[in-house]
């Protein structure tokens, strides 16, 4: 005996159009293919769990045990067996009359894929009525045509109409081509279909429904992928009813009810739905406030609404969804996302399998803390409030914050401990990571200067008037600096990037999104902890957040609609999947820090030895740290060589020699494998050029345009190389170690950038700043400057004062320097001398600082004042 799969009509035929001599191709590939299993399973009804003979992907283990749905993204990596849903909109052309063949031919694709990974594919699919609807056209305008010239007698035709098609005859006159159709791209990938008509009743009777089950099993064993749709052929006219008729039944009335019964019968992993919208919207997707929803939750459903209807089909959003929520009830995870969008159908359903952000994702776990888009609306909506606050109010988040770093320094390496004990013992990580990831007490102190430094120098940041021209009379124009938006900065290790970019976020007034890596979790949440403190003095808490959800990084780039600007700060592999990734969003950083040190033949012996080691071995793991060392050819064989050399070896640094270098020795060290490598450990390159035009040509060759630096005592050869190279940062007889914005007096930076535009080198402030146009008038209009106006531009250009001007009330309880204005004795702070003491030149008319015995006016010029701002000012 037989079993029942094995009588299953699998369509041999291809195209209904086809000629026939490729339908008896076609017909032969499938004995052929149907040939090559064993024997044995060919004449009896046994079948191995699953034949993967002919696929070119690597099988998966994918162990799961049903009952219970997903509760993440992530976790879609494991769904095993797989039901794709294909809605009328997805299958059909925009005519409705055909099928969209290529949107087809890449769904097929991706199906074959997963399948040839071990996967066990279903397909619901619609399409029938369609393919049948142009089948028919076609029919009965060619028989119209004949008959028309037939009796007219002429060549002529007149108008022809089509008449309205039932939908039933058009599904019977459409299936057979349609499976034809799928039969013949699945071939291409060495994959068997078998097609299954069903109609409600095939669910509702017991027997028919174990006969169903049974024989999608046999075909699932037998690596064949079932393509399942309901018989339109024969099922009644849709009428308004309830899709849901008890808990552990559904009405098949579309093929949203279809898969979802199927699903949940056949026990799969996974429902993946796609329609002709993203996903699940708040309100209608055509409306203005319509958002996507990424996570929807069974208590969700009565705080949406729907819009219409498909162009096609008779489902919907609200029968999808009563679907979706039904079979998550039955233990299916359910992903309903967009099947016609020309930039993702080409991979839609591996993204959703891969787990990244595609669409909208059924899940009965609702997480304790908000989602990253609420994340991001909570730091955009507090970072205005940010950006409005008091040029002192926001110094004063600051200098709480560096206190804070200060006072806590305990709790905060104990945490940073568990992070490195952890990093170490999972030997996942390599060891320059493992050192970017360590905190200690004078890199804790170091921060809290450099964020004191930076609550000093910011004051006249957020709000400085740039440019000033008189457009005309009493129309004045203004360029003024303002908060770029919201920033995503992404960091590997490196926890002390945290509160330096939110200091350097809170100057600058703009909101901040905040993912770090997980090997630096404890310590990372402890940082943002003592921000979110220092921000609370002020209200504004939620204006920078620790995205601490299982959020990917590409799904993160994802987000152009929230996030203005993304700051990469780690490997550069991690810079160039970001840039890869955000397509939508600016990035601003390196992919690579390949510096450079040349060594010219009129350098300083004692120089070039500091300058290289300190390039070298100060800190190998950071970006600005020498990767390769150019030595000109002269000094070869010279004890100048020789000492750089022993220097480096006692160092312990391991050399490799360039290929020119190479030639030189008879035996040389291990020849470099590539002149573009970013070592980020004691490693490094030495190569011999003939002069310094020779060293920037290799610069530019093979640098990454971050820092290069020259070691000579002949000023014309320097000059000439710092104009000449055409990098980020270019140093004479320096460190390229200086390449740092706390080194540069910025304070803190959020990275450094080889970009071309906006901010190049270490990004401090004013790379985090952007400009508006304000323009005040009395009613003026462009007619008044016609020809026949009344009024012409003037275009004259207003100085704008240079100085700072800060209103503020110092500290009590810190020893003050003394400061003489108008005769009188007044008094600023300067806490920890830090800063060297400003000049300070008064000036009565200009500004107002309330002092601790009396208001006075004052007028703070240059651009460092020291001291602690507490509160701002009552005037």
């Amino acid at each position: 005996m037989y079993s029942r799969a094995s009588v299953v009509v699998v369509w041999l035929s291809a195209s209904i159009y086809c000629k026939l001599p490729r339908s008896i191709g076609a017909m032969f590939t499938r004995l052929a293919l149907c040939s090559r299993l064993p024997s044995k399973i060919r004449q009896s009804n046994v079948y191995p769990v699953s034949i993967r003979a002919f696929s070119q992907s690597k099988s998966v283990s994918l162990p799961r045990s049903h009952g219970k749905s997903f509760a993440h993204r992530s976790e879609l990596k494991q769904a095993r067996r797989i039901v794709v849903k294909l809605g009328s909109a997805v299958v059909t052309r925009g005519d409705e009359c055909g099928l969209a063949l290529g949107r087809l031919a890449s769904i097929v694709e991706q199906v074959a894929m997963l399948q040839n990974q071990g996967r066990e594919m279903m397909i619901v699919t619609s399409g029938a009525v369609a393919f049948g609807k142009q089948r028919l056209r076609h029919e009965i305008l060619l028989s119209q045509s004949v008959r028309q010239a037939l009796h007219s007698g002429q060549n002529q035709l007149k108008e022809m109409s089509v008449p309205v098609l039932e939908a039933r005859a058009c599904a019977a006159a459409g299936q057979s081509g349609l499976m034809a159709l799928y039969e013949a791209m699945f071939t291409q990938y060495s994959i068997c279909t078998a097609q299954i008509l069903v109609t409600n009743l095939d669910f509702h009777d017991e027997q028919k429904r174990r006969n169903l089950n049974s024989t999608l099993y046999e075909l699932l064993r037998m690596n064949i992928v079932p393509i399942i749709n309901t018989n339109d052929a024969v099922v009644p006219p849709p009428v308004p009813s309830s899709d849901l008729q008890g808990v552990n039944v559904i009405s098949i009335k579309d093929n949203d009810s279809l898969a979802a019964r199927l699903a949940v019968e056949m026990k799969a992993d996974l429902l993946i739905a796609l329609s002709d919208v993203q996903g699940l919207y708040d309100s209608p997707p055509g409306s203005d406030d319509a958002k996507l929803i990424d996570i929807f939750y069974p208590g969700d459903q009565q705080s949406i609404t729907y819009g219409t209807k498909s162009r096609v089909g008779i489902g919907g959003m609200e029968a999808k969804v009563k679907a979706a929520l039904w079979a998550l009830q039955g233990g299916t995870s359910v992903v309903i996302a967009n099947g016609t969008d020309p930039k993702v159908t080409g991979h839609v359903i591996t993204d959703i399998v891969e787990g990244k952000k595609v669409g909208t994702f059924f899940s009965e776990v609702k997480p304790a803390g908000p989602t990253v888009e609420q994340q991001t609306e909570m730091a955009r909506h507090a970072g205005r409030a940010l950006a409005s606050l008091l040029p002192e109010q926001r110094a004063e988040i600051i200098c709480c914050l560096s206190e804070l770093l200060t006072e806590k320094k305990d709790e905060i390496l104990s945490a940073n401990k568990r992070d490195m004990e952890l990093a170490t013992t999972s030997g996942l990580f390599s060891q320059p990571l493992i050192n970017r990831l360590s905190l200690s007490t004078a890199k804790l102190n170091s921060l809290a200067i450099g964020l004191r430094q930076l609550a000093v120098s910011s004051r006249d940041s957020v709000g400085r008037v740039i440019r000033r021209t008189r457009v005309a009379n009493n129309l004045e124009l203004e360029q003024i600096t303002v908060p770029i938006g919201v920033l995503l900065v992404i960091f590997e290790s490196r926890p002390d990037c945290l509160p330096q970019v939110s200091a350097l976020a809170i100057a600058s007034g703009n909101a901040l999104l905040l993912k770090g890596g997980k090997e630096a979790s404890n310590t990372n949440k402890i940082l943002h902890q003592l921000t979110q403190e220092a921000l609370s003095i002020h209200g504004v808490a939620d204006a920078i957040q620790l995205v601490s959800t299982r959020e990917e990084v590409e799904d993160l780039c994802r987000l152009d609609k929230l996030i203005d600007l993304i700051i990469p700060r780690g490997s550069s592999q991690l810079v160039r999947d970001i840039q890869r990734a955000a397509k939508g969003i600016p990035v601003l950083g390196h992919s690579e820090g390949v510096c450079h040190v040349y060594i010219d033949n009129n350098a300083s012996i004692d120089k070039a030895i500091d300058v290289v080691r300190d390039s070298k071995c100060d800190y190998p793991a950071a970006c600005n740290a020498m990767e390769t060392l150019l030595i000109h050819r002269d000094l070869l064989r010279t004890p100048v060589f020789d000492q750089i050399i022993d220097m480096l070896r006692t160092e312990n640094v391991k050399i490799h020699a360039g290929p020119r270098f190479a030639s030189y020795l008879t035996f040389s060290p291990s020849e470099v494998k590539s002149l573009r490598t970013e070592y980020g450990d004691l490693e490094c390159c030495i190569e011999v050029v003939d002069g310094m035009q020779e060293a920037v040509d290799h610069i530019h060759k093979y640098g990454s345009s971050h820092t290069d630096v020259i070691v000579t005592e002949n000023e014309e050869t320097a000059e000439q190389f710092l104009q000449l190279v055409d990098s980020a940062c270019v140093f004479w007889n320096s460190s390229s170690r200086f390449a740092d914005g706390y080194r540069f007096g910025l304070g803190a930076e959020v990275g450094i950038s080889t970009a071309r535009i906006h901010a190049r080198g270490p990004v401090g402030l004013e790379g985090l700043l952007t400009t508006k146009w304000v323009l005040r008038g009395e009613g003026h209009t462009v007619a008044d400057f016609s020809e026949h106006g009344t009024m012409k531009y003037l275009h004259e250009n207003i100085h704008v004062p240079h100085g700072v001007f800060i209103r503020c009330q110092l500290k009590s309880h810190i020893k003050l320097p003394e400061v003489y204005s108008d005769n009188s004795k007044f008094s600023v702070s300067q806490p920890f001398n830090f800063l060297s003491a400003a000049s300070i030149t008064c000036v009565n008319q200009l500004c107002w600082c309330r002092t601790l015995h009396a208001e006075q006016r004052l007028c703070l010029l240059d651009s460092y004042v020291s001291g602690f701002v507490q509160k701002p000012a009552t005037l």
